[in-house]
């Protein structure tokens, strides 16, 4: 018999009591079914603990045994919740295979969890980070709604599905932490003009500065750490009618950095709301034509699409500083779009990039 099994046939009911009190007067169940109005059959189910004790039972209770109704309304309660407990307990231990499924030691990393051990209370605490009281929830909520058929069905995709899942919600938790100003498309256009600015000093606190140009007009702009079995490099998605934009400093590079930020931005001001971008994970199916929206959007607030036509037959870094100064970006803006364009190889002038790390702004409960 196991451990939980054990524990339900060693806990005392309310009716063990019940028989006990019966014992010591002498009283028969027969006798007590009759002084308190009820059928024999009816006793026989509260004392077995099929029939809970309710408030007009313990009442009755009093008036022919003498032990207060409050009594026995304690006894109830604290049956019943030892009982669940157990039963949920015995559920939770069917959830092991589901954990197999998530990010643990991420979300052990980051606070989320605190249980070192694969067990019952791990997955008891997982439930409670996703928000949900089964798995069924979570599957309904961050599977069902995400991902197409073909990938849920994949055990390939498995790991990939629990990483996603646990990537989107850290970015709900995070969200509300935030103190974000009323939406408005147009406010939103307009803080753009001043975070392409920032682009060419690039700030040591830009991850902040630009979180906080968001929350100004409504947007919420997220840093989540990238977990290894689902590489996100951003998401873009409304939550609750807020629109949440979620980064990661997977590419290592304020060009990718930049890049993915308007792009996400373009998803937000271009797209609906029931609409969800996730991108650069493997075989998660995008919409082509809203993608190449999004990239025409940032490619155009980044940088003008004439720009090759200043371009001297051989370019140098000179040339590439020169022509950040002119559009009042960075140098990495202007090499990345030119080794997108293969005009330039991308081992060629890499030292004009510059290293992003988030990790000080990803927050650890």
């Amino acid at each position: 018999m196991s451990k939980l099994a054990d524990e339900r046939e060693l806990l005392s009911k309310p009716g063990d009591t019940i028989l006990e009190t019966i014992e010591h007067i002498r009283m028969s169940q027969v006798e007590l079914a009759e002084r308190m109005g009820k059928t024999p059959s009816k006793i026989n189910d509260i004392i077995s603990g099929k029939e809970p004790i309710t408030l007009t039972t313990a009442l009755k209770l009093e008036k022919v045994l003498g032990i207060d109704a409050q009594f026995w309304l304690n006894r109830e309660m604290l049956y019943r919740e030892k009982l669940l407990r157990i039963n949920q307990e015995e559920t939770l231990e069917k959830y092991k295979d589901w954990l197999k499924i998530q990010p643990i030691k991420e979300l052990k990393a980051y606070g989320y969890l605190k249980t070192e051990k694969v067990s019952p209370v791990m997955a008891e605490e997982c439930l409670k980070f996703y928000g949900v009281s089964t798995p069924v929830q979570w599957e309904s909520l961050y599977v069902n709604r995400y991902a197409t058929s073909s990938f849920r069905k994949s055990d390939a995709h498995k790991a990939t599905l629990g990483g996603l899942a646990a990537f989107l919600r850290m970015g709900e938790i995070e969200m509300r932490k935030l103190k974000l100003g009323l939406y408005s498309k147009d406010a939103f256009k307009e803080i753009l003009k001043e975070i392409k600015k920032m682009i060419r000093i690039h700030p040591e606190d830009f991850a902040l500065r630009l979180q906080q140009y968001c929350s100004r007009v409504g947007v919420a702009v997220i840093y989540t750490a990238n977990i290894p079995k689902a590489p996100i490099s951003g998401v873009a998605r409304w939550v609750g009618g807020t629109p949440l934009i979620q980064l990661t400093d997977r590419y290592k590079s304020n060009d990718h950095f930049w890049f993915s930020f308007f792009h996400e931005a373009g998803h937000i001001l271009l797209h609906g709301k029931k609409d969800v971008f996730i991108e650069d994970l493997e075989e998660y199916e995008l919409d082509t034509k809203k993608e190449i929206e999004a990239d025409n959007f940032a490619n155009k607030w980044l940088l003008p699409e004439n720009i090759t036509e200043e371009l001297s037959d051989k370019i140098s870094e000179k040339e590439i500083r020169q022509l950040a100064r002119k559009y009042d970006t960075h140098p990495a803006i202007v090499l990345a779009r030119l080794q997108y364009l293969e005009i330039l190889p991308y081992s060629f002038g890499n030292k004009l990039k510059l290293k992003v790390v988030l990790d000080k702004y990803i927050n650890r409960k």
